[in-house]
């Protein structure tokens, strides 16, 4: 997917916060990056956020300008890659978050669960959280692509878990996926809840307990209060 490609896939990831009664009014571009533009753009930023080892993507507050993927490789004679286009764009500050960045060559599925990750971040500048801890702020993020990588899983199945349940219809709505991509969701889901990392896997094992005692609202409204999970 060139960022062209890639945006029906982050319109869905929206809707799916809209049906969790999150949605996000404010138009944020979403681009996709080479390895280089993401890492460039992770020093441009003056927040200090907490990053993975391996960063695959990023939400921005700073203005910036990114080198994005604007148009996919081809494969031409001999396997040769050919045709890549990138282009650099100007991102200006309209709102707390300038752009969503993600790692371009990522599969559709892990794709998605990082722009539910990076969109909760968004989500939780635009509404005033402030100051949190790198576990509770990752951790937090990690249950919502989480969530997200659920109701795909889940989709045109019989049955359906707690967190899908809160999805929005748009996710309800798809047919059944190829073996294939469930098992290759399972995977991405499996390793979002075996993560040993205190950031991201501490932090997503507490919201995630906190989330299915308390459901998600009261776990973020605690969160806003608290600067902790509610457990």
């Amino acid at each position: 997917m060139d960022t062209g490609d890639c945006q029906p896939l982050y319109h869905e990831i929206r809707d799916f916060y809209e049906g969790m009664n999150m949605k996000i009014d404010q138009q944020i571009p979403m681009l996709l990056v080479h390895r280089q533009a993401l890492n460039e753009a992770m020093v441009g930023e003056k927040a200090g956020h907490h990053h993975m080892p391996e960063t695959r993507g990023l939400c921005l507050s700073e203005e910036q300008t990114v080198n994005i993927i604007f148009r996919k490789p081809r494969i031409g004679a001999g396997n040769r890659i050919t045709d890549m286009r990138t282009e650099s764009q100007k991102l200006t500050r309209q709102c707390e978050v300038t752009a969503i960045l993600v790692l371009y060559g990522l599969p559709r599925l892990l794709t998605g669960s990082i722009l539910a990750h990076e969109l909760m971040h968004a989500w939780l500048r635009l509404n005033g959280f402030r100051n949190l801890e790198p576990q509770v702020e990752e951790g937090i993020c990690q249950v919502v692509a989480h969530m997200w990588l659920e109701s795909e899983v889940m989709a045109g199945s019989s049955s359906s878990s707690a967190a899908s349940s809160s999805s929005s219809s748009s996710s309800s709505k798809k047919g059944p996926k190829s073996e294939v991509e469930k098992k290759l969701g399972e995977f991405f889901l499996n390793q979002i809840a075996m993560d040993s990392s205190p950031v991201y896997g501490e932090g997503f094992r507490g919201g995630h307990a906190s989330m299915v005692q308390f459901g998600l609202r009261r776990t973020l409204d605690h969160i806003k209060m608290t600067g902790t999970f509610p457990i």
